[in-house]
């Protein structure tokens, strides 16, 4: 039998953009909160970008499934305030659509970085939002995170590290830690270190992926 569209529930316009948008690096979907240490994972990818919003309620193909609304409240605020690290502040808004309710849950940008999620494993792990993805910080983007929070001017000592890593770019467009490692013989925590401050002055960008992060230079360099 064919339904009538305008038997269809309406959906608000706010929400009808946000499902025209689709899922991205400040937009994601959730069809209902699993647990607190996946939602947490989340919230901590935003807090430690640029923000972001969560769409309670709807599934991947963008189709509204609803959920019951005081059962997911209490597991986000529950996620955001013991299961990140700092507590990060969240505000959830109801949307009725038909007979069903979804929630939009907002994470501004947090001024605390980086901020951590309790893993299954009872470690703290820090997230980042890559596209739609929330991905696992390394200890790189954490040193850079530390160091965008405390909003301190970066002085670089150009050495030969420097401009080996800077030719090297130049030459292959990029590297990853350990390649860098060997190019000059340096220890991880010293590579690191010297990775962490290109990137502060934005001299390089990093590129995080699920298999292996590596750095370029950057588009202004």
């Amino acid at each position: 039998m064919k339904v009538r569209e305008d038997n269809l529930p309406k959906i608000p316009a706010k929400v009808q953009k946000m499902l025209d948008r689709g899922e991205d690096e400040t937009l994601d979907f959730k069809q209902q909160v699993t647990s607190e240490n996946k939602i947490a994972k989340t919230i901590v990818s935003f807090a430690n970008h640029i923000g972001g919003i969560l769409l309670i309620g709807v599934d991947d193909q963008k189709r509204i499934r609803g959920i019951h609304p005081e059962e997911e409240k209490f597991m986000l605020e529950k996620a955001a305030g013991f299961y990140c690290k700092p507590e990060i502040p969240i505000e959830i808004k109801e949307w009725q659509v038909g007979k069903k309710i979804i929630l939009e849950v907002h994470i501004s940008k947090g001024e605390h970085k980086p901020y951590f999620a309790l893993g299954d494993d009872d470690k703290w792990w820090a997230y980042i939002r890559v596209r739609d993805e929330s991905l696992l910080a390394s200890k790189v983007v954490v040193e850079v995170l530390k160091r965008e929070a405390e909003d301190k001017n970066t002085v670089i000592q150009y050495t030969s590290k420097e401009k080996a890593l800077l030719d090297h770019l130049a030459e292959h467009q990029r590297i990853t830690l350990k390649e860098y490692m060997h190019l000059v013989n340096i220890s991880r925590r010293r590579a690191t270190g010297i990775l962490v401050n290109m990137i502060s002055v934005g001299v390089i960008r990093v590129h995080t992926h699920e298999k292996t992060e590596f750095y370029t230079l950057s588009s202004a360099y």
